[in-house]
């Protein structure tokens, strides 16, 4: 029996709906690119490696200063010393200052009366001073006051009780209105006339000298100062020198690849701030020492005088400007040895 060849009527239609629908065409795939491929990197990618290259260069830098301790200590030692010294002077100087801050600084002429002056003609004398317009301000001292003063201040108490007169007069402080030295001068030529003075002395001599004891120490150390952080840049400079010898075939085959000159900078100078913070600590420990070991004897002298001063030994300031100095010396040797010698290797 034969099949019939119709269809039927549900799987014709469909077959002819199918033959209607236009057929997808498939899209051409592209050709992919051969040989090199030139990517763009973003901002925040350069920046990130970036920051990540300083953070391995300062932990490789950490790493070989105390993969060496010797050589590394003896460096940041002698550092240390020609920062210590300057240091030190400084810290004299501030102390110095502060041990003498309770002196009048201002211009003032003490007028030693006669010991047989009356006391009537003494507050006479006084009362013309006073209203004499070229002084500010008189202070009168009686013997007794000098005697319990002079008493207090060096300490002679139990000699100056066995005595059977008070052997001080009295005493005028005449504070001038005027400072320049010739009516200075003039002041005191004028108290020295009188009949009721014995003696005339112009403290500010002693004030002026002080002032230029004192300015001669700052330039001094100031100078000192110049000369040693010259000394400390040249230290940096040869040691840097040295490592950068030692890593010459490094180098080479860092530029080989491309590197560039301050990728290559970039290590020795982390070596330089290291070499500097090592040498700004030791110096502030030993600029403490000396000072620990100083404090006693300054304040058994200061006691034998009766005073409460104390030596400051140099504190949290001192130490980040000891640390903070020492390593802008170091970044400063680094980068002038590196900025010498770097251009000179490259590859041939």
């Amino acid at each position: 029996m034969k099949q019939s060849s119709h269809r039927p009527p549900q799987a014709a239609h469909k077959a002819q709906r199918a033959s209607r629908k236009p057929q997808r065409q498939e899209p051409e795939a592209k050709p992919r690119p051969t040989g090199a491929v030139a990517a763009r990197t973003r901002l925040g990618d350069r920046w990130h490696s970036w920051l990540g290259h300083h953070r391995e260069m300062a932990v490789e830098a950490l790493r070989r200063f105390f993969a060496a301790p010797l050589a590394s200590g003896m460096t940041a030692l002698v550092i240390a010393i020609a920062l210590a010294l300057p240091a030190a002077l400084q810290l004299g100087l501030l102390n110095f200052q502060r041990a003498v801050a309770g002196w009048d600084g201002q211009p003032q002429i003490s007028v030693f009366l006669h010991k047989d002056a009356r006391d009537t003609a003494v507050q006479s004398f006084a009362g013309e001073l006073r209203a004499d317009p070229a002084v500010t301000e008189v202070t009168y001292i009686s013997p007794e006051e000098a005697l319990r003063e002079f008493q207090q201040a060096s300490g002679l108490g139990d000699a100056l009780a066995g005595l059977g007169a008070n052997p001080l007069p009295a005493v005028l402080l005449v504070r001038p209105r005027d400072t320049a030295s010739d009516r200075l001068e003039a002041l005191a030529s004028q108290l020295r006339d009188s009949a009721l003075t014995d003696a005339v002395v112009l403290d500010m001599a002693w004030v002026q000298r002080l002032a230029q004891l004192t300015e001669l120490g700052r330039r001094l150390s100031a100078g000192l100062a110049l000369l040693l952080a010259l000394g400390v840049l040249l230290v940096v400079v040869n040691t840097i020198r040295l490592h950068i010898e030692s890593r010459r075939e490094e180098i080479l085959v860092v530029k080989l690849v491309g590197g560039t000159d301050a990728f290559v900078r970039r290590p020795f100078l982390y070596s330089g701030l290291c070499y500097g913070v090592a040498g700004g600590l030791l110096a502030w420990l030993l600029v403490s020492g000396g000072a620990a070991l100083l404090s006693g004897p300054v304040s058994a002298l200061a006691s034998s005088y009766d005073s409460g001063y104390a030596l400051r030994g140099p504190g949290f300031s001192y130490l980040l400007a000891l640390t903070g100095g020492a390593a802008l010396l170091g970044l400063l040797g680094a980068w002038v040895a590196v900025a010498r010698h770097i251009k000179a290797i490259e590859p041939r």
